[in-house]
C-alpha cells in the first residue's frame, strides 16, 4: 500500500466510522513504536511520526547524549553520535533514523487490532450517544434470534436491544424477522457496549402510541393524565382536554375510531377505555368504571379513600370485569378502595340493616346515657337482644334499676317494631343521598372502546 492509499483509506473510515484521521495516525503511531520495541527491546526510546498530508512514515531511536554511557540503548557519547550517519544531533539528545519495513509487517497487525478495537468503542459509544436521550420513545426493530425467553431486537447500524421476559406481553408470540414497535425503557453502559432495554408491557408504551396517532396530544391540546395496563387484556387512559372547545375522548377515539383502531391493532386487541378526567372524586371514579355507567358513586371516607359504587343489576358482571379486571384497574387508576354493588345487593343490605340491629343502646328512645354505658361495657350492644331480656337479667348489672330495666326492654322492642314496619313497608330500592358531597353521578365524558370501537369486544361475566 502506497503512501497516498494509506491517507485515502483513513479518510474513508474516518467518513464511515466517525473517527478522526489524527486520532487514527496516532494510534498506528503508538503500534509503529509497539511494534519496534518488540523487534529490539522494549528499553528502547523509539519515536514514529505520519504525515498527515503525504502519509510518509518516520521512525527515530532517541538517545541522550552523555559523557560516559551506562544504558546503550538510551544513551551515547558525543563522540559517537558524531560518527552516525544521517542522524539529527541536538546538545542534549540524538536521533537515529529507522527504516520502518524492517518491521512494518508487526506494525501492520498490531495497529490492525488497535484499529479494530477503537471502532468497536466507538461504535458503542456511539450508540449509548445516540439512544440514550431517547429513553421513553417508541423505535421499531426486527426479532433478531432469542436469548432464553427474552427477545433480542436489531435497531440497524449494529445496533441490539433486548426485551426481558418482564416486559413482554404474554399473550403476544413473536418469530425471527417479525418486526417489533416498543418503548426504550432504559439505556446503560455495559462491558460490552451499551445495554438497551425495551418493553412493550409498560403503560407508557401505550401513552406513546396515543401520542403518535392523536395530533391533539402531540400539539398539548389534549392531554394523557396517566395510563393503567394489565398487558394484553385491558387498559385504561385518563384524558383531559386543555380547550373547552375539544372532546378529550372524541379526538382520541377518531370518526367512527379511525384513532385508536390502529393502537389496538398493535397492541394485538387489548381493550382500551378512554376514561374523562375530573376534579371531582366521585365523578372521576364514575368515569373510571367505563364502560359501565355507575347510578350513584358514595365517597364513604375521603381519608382512607374508601368509595361505594351503584351499578344496575344487569351492569354488576361488567362493572366487576373478568376475573375482577375492571374494578381492579378502576382502582388503581382512581387510588380510591372502590365497593362495587348492585340495586338488588343494595336492597338486600338496607333490609339487612332494617332487621338486623347492630345499634348501641345509647339510640334507644328514652334510655339515660348513663344506663346506655352500664349496658355497653356488659355486652348488651345489640338492640334485638335487649328487645328479648329478661329485667332479671339487667337488674344484675350494677347501677341499673328495675324500672330502668323495664323501660330499656320495651324501648327496644319498640325500636324493633319500627324497623320492621319500615322493611315491610319501603319499596324500594333508591339510594337517598346524605350529602352533596358524596354522591355523584357518572359523568357522560366516560367512554370506552368497546362501545366506540366495533371491533372491541366487552367482558364476558366470569361465572
Amino acid at each position: 500500500m502506497s503512501k497516498s492509499e494509506l491517507i485515502s483509506a483513513l479518510e474513508q473510515i474516518e467518513k464511515d466510522q466517525g473517527i478522526p484521521k489524527e486520532e487514527i495516525l496516532h494510534m498506528v503511531e503508538q503500534a509503529l513504536v509497539s511494534a519496534y520495541r518488540k523487534t529490539v527491546g522494549q528499553q528502547v526510546n523509539v519515536l514514529a511520526a505520519i504525515d498527515a498530508n503525504s502519509g510518509q512514515i518516520q521512525a527515530f531511536v532517541v538517545k541522550a547524549i552523555v559523557e560516559t554511557v551506562a544504558n546503550p540503548a538510551v544513551e551515547i557519547t558525543a563522540a559517537d553520535a558524531k560518527r552516525l550517519r544521517n542522524a539529527v544531533v541536538t546538545d542534549a539528545e540524538v536521533r537515529i533514523p529507522v527504516e520502518a519495513q524492517d518491521f512494518a509487517r508487526i506494525a501492520a497487525q498490531t495497529a490492525k487490532q488497535v484499529l479494530i478495537q477503537k471502532v468497536r468503542e466507538t461504535q458503542r459509544e456511539g450508540l449509548y450517544t445516540e439512544y440514550k436521550p431517547k429513553e421513553g420513545t417508541l423505535i421499531n426493530g426486527t426479532v433478531l434470534r432469542f436469548l432464553s425467553r427474552n427477545v433480542v431486537v436489531d435497531m440497524g447500524r449494529g445496533g441490539e436491544a433486548i426485551i426481558p421476559m418482564r416486559e413482554q406481553v404474554r399473550r403476544e408470540h413473536w418469530m425471527v424477522g417479525d418486526r417489533v414497535r416498543a418503548l426504550i425503557l432504559k439505556v446503560d453502559r455495559g462491558p460490552r457496549g451499551p445495554e438497551i432495554i425495551l418493553s412493550r408491557a409498560h403503560p407508557d408504551f401505550v401513552k406513546r402510541l396515543f401520542e403518535q396517532e392523536v395530533p391533539e396530544i402531540y400539539e398539548k391540546t389534549v392531554e394523557v393524565v396517566s395510563v393503567v395496563r394489565e398487558p394484553g387484556f385491558r387498559s385504561k387512559v385518563v384524558v383531559r382536554s386543555n380547550n373547552p372547545k375539544v372532546d378529550p375522548i372524541g379526538a382520541c377515539v377518531g370518526v367512527k375510531g379511525s384513532r385508536v383502531r390502529p393502537i389496538i391493532n398493535e397492541l394485538q386487541g387489548e381493550r382500551i377505555d378512554l376514561v374523562g378526567h375530573a376534579p371531582d372524586a366521585a365523578t372521576f371514579i364514575a368515569n373510571a368504571m367505563s364502560p359501565v355507567k355507575p347510578l350513584m358513586v358514595k365517597i364513604l371516607s375521603h381519608e382512607d379513600k374508601r368509595a361505594e359504587v351503584l351499578v344496575a343489576d344487569d351492569q354488576l358482571p361488567l362493572a366487576i370485569g373478568k376475573s375482577g379486571q375492571n374494578v381492579r384497574l378502576a382502582n388503581k387508576l382512581t387510588g380510591w378502595n372502590l365497593d362495587v354493588r348492585s340495586e338488588g345487593q343494595s336492597r338486600g343490605a338496607s333490609s339487612a340493616d332494617a332487621l338486623t340491629s347492630v345499634d348501641d343502646p345509647s339510640r334507644l328512645e328514652g334510655v339515660a346515657a348513663k344506663t346506655a354505658e352500664i349496658l355497653q361495657q356488659n355486652g348488651w350492644n345489640n338492640v334485638d337482644r335487649l328487645a328479648t331480656a329478661r329485667v332479671e337479667e339487667l337488674t344484675a348489672l350494677e347501677g341499673i334499676s328495675e324500672k330502668a330495666a323495664e323501660h330499656v326492654i320495651e324501648a327496644a322492642k319498640i325500636q324493633m317494631a319500627k324497623r320492621a314496619l319500615k322493611a315491610i313497608s319501603a319499596p324500594a330500592a333508591e339510594p337517598t343521598p346524605d350529602a352533596e358531597e358524596t354522591l355523584a353521578p357518572a359523568d357522560e365524558s366516560a367512554t370506552s372502546t368497546a362501545e366506540t370501537e366495533p371491533t372491541t369486544q366487552t367482558d364476558t361475566p366470569t361465572p
